[in-house]
């Protein structure tokens, strides 16, 4: 086992390099249905893997879990030819070209597969290995990447397709769940860090959509507060700086993995629940060590290696406090280093507008939820989803106004997000790529080729103050 160590962090020290900057102004598209796929986004090409549309995903084959575990012998080949072809370098090179400068991927928790207890959960194996690729076509264009935990351990929110598991069981609310998104926590910021083609990588966000009733999350907060521990515990012993701490173990002379397990198990700096996910993060990271090939030597020597290592740190990233009502934890008060919010902005769900033009432009343009989180101290934010879809028949001349003015009040934030990339073209899928695809909305015209600018810079004008 030694050995193996040791072969380990020779092939990981060799891959150490510089953690991106968050970018000034972030313009990004999400990654939809890549490595997490949502059927509702390409559902041709779902009925042709096997699966199955209805009203209630729970009730027919609709999710990743569903299809997994009708189709066992044949799901990861289905799944490894929808991840070579829903994400390819054509797509990278448009984005580049529309002036995208960050990605946020959405993950399921069973991309690092050790963490998946086969007996009662299906998952597709093998989309590390897609992740690799993808990052490091992302990092060659030049585009920033955050890794959004979208679907977590246990099932995290009801009825929902982006969770994997279409199910009314929900249950990452508990120790066990929350330890494993830890865990897979404490692997992310590793590779991040130590894999090149992760260069691209800058944050890592703990947690896609919590329920919003946080009297149904209990705990939440303390597990925001063990995430942020988690990462800057990963980045203590690969010798990055995290503000108001330093390791309190030796690790001179130490591979990498060695002195991940001496911190997790004498390390007075963090509870017993961080300590206990970095010692099961190891094994998890040998195995990846080989999987991924990590190869190059550099340092055996730890206190080699972090005497010499001038990398940032992560951002770590969560879910604004305003998206929970009762009482919620705030995020804020788990930072621990460079730290953003992220809020998600769906007219088309209700609830938010009366369902007609005036009314949503009015509403956007006077919106007040970047000033509502600052007052809470959720800054920097950015705006992690949004899309052009509406409740109402929306008309060209409409969505032209409709992608100014959100990207006019998004961008008085740190920046926006749309979802997503692309969005099936099929008569399955109808018309819905005019409103949630980002390369559709380019192609039409909808959205500026410069995402910095607009078809008309005093687009809300009109509007503000007009309630």
């Amino acid at each position: 086992m030694r050995f193996v160590a040791s072969f380990l962090f020779l092939a990981f020290a060799s891959l150490l390099q510089a953690v991106e900057a968050i970018p000034d102004k972030v313009y990004g598209v999400n990654l939809g249905s890549w490595l997490l796929l949502e059927p509702w986004m390409l559902p041709a090409e779902w009925m042709a893997m096997g699966g199955q549309i209805c009203d209630n995903c729970s009730l027919c084959i609709m999710s990743e879990f569903a299809l997994v575990q009708a189709y066992p012998d044949t799901a990861d080949e289905l799944f490894e030819r929808h991840w070579s072809t829903w994400f390819t370098q054509q797509h990278v090179d448009e984005l580049q070209a529309a002036g995208i400068n960050t990605v946020r991927i959405p993950l399921g928790y069973w991309i690092v597969e050790p963490l998946v207890d086969r007996r009662t959960e299906f998952y597709p194996r093998g989309g590390i290995r897609q992740l690799q690729r993808g990052l490091q076509s992302l990092k060659n264009a030049g585009i920033q990447a955050i890794l959004d935990h979208h679907a977590l351990p246990g099932v995290h929110s009801p009825i929902q397709m982006f969770t994997g598991h279409c199910t009314n069981d929900v249950e990452f609310y508990t120790e066990y769940n929350y330890h494993r998104a830890l865990v897979w926590s404490a692997v992310m910021t590793a590779l991040s860090h130590l894999d090149p083609a992760f260069g691209s990588v800058f944050s890592i966000e703990a947690a896609n959509e919590p329920i919003v009733d946080a009297n149904q999350t209990p705990g939440y907060g303390d597990f925001q507060k063990n995430f942020v521990r988690v990462v800057r515990a990963v980045e203590l012993v690969l010798g990055i700086p995290v503000e108001g701490l330093s390791l309190d173990v030796p690790v001179s002379g130490y591979n990498f993995t060695s002195a991940l397990q001496a911190v997790g198990s004498s390390s007075n700096l963090f509870n017993q629940e961080v300590r206990s996910a970095l010692l099961e993060a190891v094994p998890m990271l040998v195995q990846l060590g080989f999987e991924l090939s990590f190869s190059r030597v550099f340092d055996s020597d730890m206190a080699t290696w972090r005497s010499h290592n001038p990398r940032d740190p992560l951002v770590t990233n969560f879910m604004d406090v305003i998206w929970q009502f009762n009482n919620p934890p705030n995020p804020a008060d788990a930072k621990n280093g460079p730290q953003t919010y992220d809020d998600h902005s769906y007219y088309n769900f209700g609830g938010v507008a009366d369902p007609n033009p005036e009314a949503y432009m009015t509403s956007i343009c006077n919106a007040q939820r970047i000033q509502n989180d600052t007052a809470q101290g959720d800054s920097p934010l950015w705006f992690g989803e949004w899309a052009l879809s509406t409740e109402f028949n929306a008309t060209d001349a409409f969505l032209y106004k409709w992608a100014d003015a959100q990207k006019y009040v998004y961008s008085k934030s740190k920046g926006w997000i749309f979802w997503s990339f692309r969005f099936e073209h099929s008569p399955e899928a109808g018309d819905q790529p005019r409103q949630w695809s980002y390369l559709d909305g380019v192609q039409r015209g909808f959205f500026t080729k410069d995402p910095s600018q607009y078809h008309n810079p005093n687009v809300c004008a009109p509007y503000v103050n007009a309630q």
